[in-house]
């Protein structure tokens, strides 16, 4: 007769899963991938560390499941936001608006998210994120295009793929461990995140705006 494991067993397995993932998040958001060991983990979450092998065989699964765990939430977010209507520019400034200032509540963390050197596995499970970010931006252009608000002379997957790639690389010296340490608790903070958040923004849906008409100047006639 096969082994079948109680409703007790499984929901401690799960907890100690959920553990893992928790400390292993927590650990890269106070010093990134290469301070995050597996040992730090298991003293996180109060197991052994040949515990966490038992759920992730080696340090970059376990680590690619918590990026793609993360990049799941914003990519929630911004398709949210991608499905709520309006004007396409304006949904469009508002999803990069939104994940610029998601970013800069846990710089250390979006660093590692977003350009941190790190395994392969890492790294294929950040260009997956990057890519299912792009893919909502494409919807937005699309409907952009439809309405007549987008230029229609560019491939809308091209134009995400720019429009993404710029304002994560916009991100990386505001993000970066080797910039100020940022205030999180102060108004001028805040005032900088919006700012920062506003100006990218406006950037990404100026690159695919259409132009505004032309208004030439009259030429009045010497008297």
């Amino acid at each position: 007769m096969a082994y079948r494991q109680t409703p007790a067993v499984e929901a401690r397995l799960q907890d100690n899963r959920s553990r893992i993932l928790q400390a292993a998040r927590a650990l890269v958001g106070e010093g990134g991938w290469k301070e995050a060991q597996v040992a730090s983990v298991a003293a996180a979450a109060g197991i052994a560390t040949g515990t966490v092998y038992r759920y992730f065989p080696s340090k970059a699964e376990l680590f690619a499941e918590v990026l793609s765990a993360v990049s799941q939430r914003e990519v929630d977010v911004l398709a949210d936001i991608a499905d709520s209507g309006g004007a396409a520019l304006g949904r469009l400034h508002s999803a990069v608006a939104t994940f610029v200032r998601r970013a800069m509540r846990n710089p250390r963390l979006a660093y590692a998210l977003i350009a941190e050197p790190c395994d392969k596995e890492i790294d294929e499970a950040r260009l997956t994120y990057r890519a299912a970010i792009s893919e909502v931006v494409r919807s937005i252009i699309e409907a952009g295009q439809a309405s007549k608000e987008v230029r229609p002379d560019v491939r809308p997957d091209i134009a995400a793929t720019v429009i993404v790639g710029g304002f994560m690389e916009g991100l990386i010296g505001p993000l970066s461990p080797l910039s100020r340490q940022q205030h999180q608790d102060t108004e001028a903070y805040r005032r900088e995140v919006a700012q920062l958040a506003d100006q990218i923004a406006a950037l990404a849906c100026t690159s695919v705006a259409v132009p505004a008409a032309t208004v030439k100047p009259l030429h009045r006639r010497a008297s």
